[in-house]
């Protein structure tokens, strides 16, 4: 039985929202929690999707941005709540704990650091842009670990959530509520960006490059712009991250975790609007039961997503709408 994909996105929307309400009824909250980190990878994963669905860029790096976005939190609001000053040595600041601010500077900073990277990197493909994104990411993987000041190996831990007007973050539904929004813009930027003409150009140079330098377009310029989109979305997904386990640790920038943000978007559909969504989903429920049964739990993992490399190409989504997704 095939299944429209609109169908998909709809029940997957009402699932997301019903799933915290009935744990919030039954006085469980760390299923809340447990949905909030699905909702937060999901973030990441669909950042992650712009260049890889859209653009059919393959990066073993993107926890580079994860971790820029953990970092700016776990920096802002230590000076916030340890009442010291930042010097930047262009600006001093007493850092924030004002959540729309942390989001807006974790956002922009990776962007910068997106841009930067992109002007290098981007000149390369295949095999050899995969490996570069894994060296930046492990570049500043260790530059972390040796950051004495931010807690380096041990990590830094912020004693108190952040603060978001007119709610107590410190409450789980209220702390799901914020990401779940998120996540639904987010969502709607990435399908109003899939439909859009750049969306489609980015698309075409995926398939044939040349084609699209011959009509007179910019192949490094449109896989740039997606990149520093992509850097944006998944750094505002480290910055929630953090707040989330109120922790910030070098582990951010793993390539564990690069790796993890690949799989959620393959075993929900790469392409697919709801695909790293579902992906995050599965990968979630899948740690939390298995995970208490077992260390080895990967294991699992790894059939699956051997059988949907084989067998289903396109993900669930492709499974359940009989349509593969995009070829990387």
């Amino acid at each position: 039985m095939r299944v429209q994909e609109k169908t998909i996105n709809a029940l997957v929307v009402v699932g997301l929202m019903a799933l915290p309400l009935i744990a919030f009824v039954n006085d469980e909250p760390f299923t809340i929690t447990l949905a909030t980190r699905a909702v937060i990878l999901a973030i990441a994963a669909v950042g992650l999707n712009v260049i890889l669905g859209i653009g059919g860029l393959v990066s073993f790096g993107h926890a580079l941005f994860f971790g820029i976005g953990g970092y700016s939190m776990g920096i802002l609001a230590h000076h916030a709540q340890t009442y010291t000053a930042l010097d930047l040595g262009f600006l001093t600041t007493d850092g924030t704990k004002l959540m729309p601010v942390i989001w807006l500077v974790a956002m922009a900073v990776s962007a910068i650091v997106a841009y930067v990277i992109g002007l290098l990197i981007l000149r390369t493909s295949g095999v050899y842009f995969i490996m570069i994104t894994l060296a930046f990411a492990q570049m500043f993987y260790y530059f972390s670990i040796s950051w004495a000041k931010y807690g380096g190996e041990d990590g830094l831990s912020i004693y108190v959530r952040n603060d978001f007007p007119g709610l107590n973050t410190l409450i789980p539904i209220q702390f799901y509520a914020i990401c779940f929004i998120i996540l639904c813009i987010v969502l709607f930027l990435y399908a109003r960006l899939q439909a859009s003409p750049y969306g489609l150009a980015l698309n075409a140079n995926r398939q044939t490059e040349t084609r699209v330098e011959t009509v007179g377009l910019n192949s490094m310029k449109l896989k740039l712009v997606a990149f520093v989109i992509s850097g944006a979305i998944t750094g505002l997904a480290g910055a929630l991250f953090a707040d989330l386990n109120r922790f910030v640790s070098p582990t951010m920038f793993s390539w564990q975790l690069s790796g993890e943000l690949i799989v959620l978007i393959i075993i929900g559909g790469v392409g697919r609007l709801m695909g790293p969504v579902i992906g995050a989903c599965v990968f979630i429920t899948l740690e939390h039961f298995l995970g208490g049964l077992t260390d080895f739990w990967h294991i699992f993992l790894g059939l699956i997503l051997l059988c949907i490399v084989l067998f289903a190409r396109g993900g669930v989504v492709g499974v359940l709408t009989g349509k593969e997704g995009a070829h990387v």
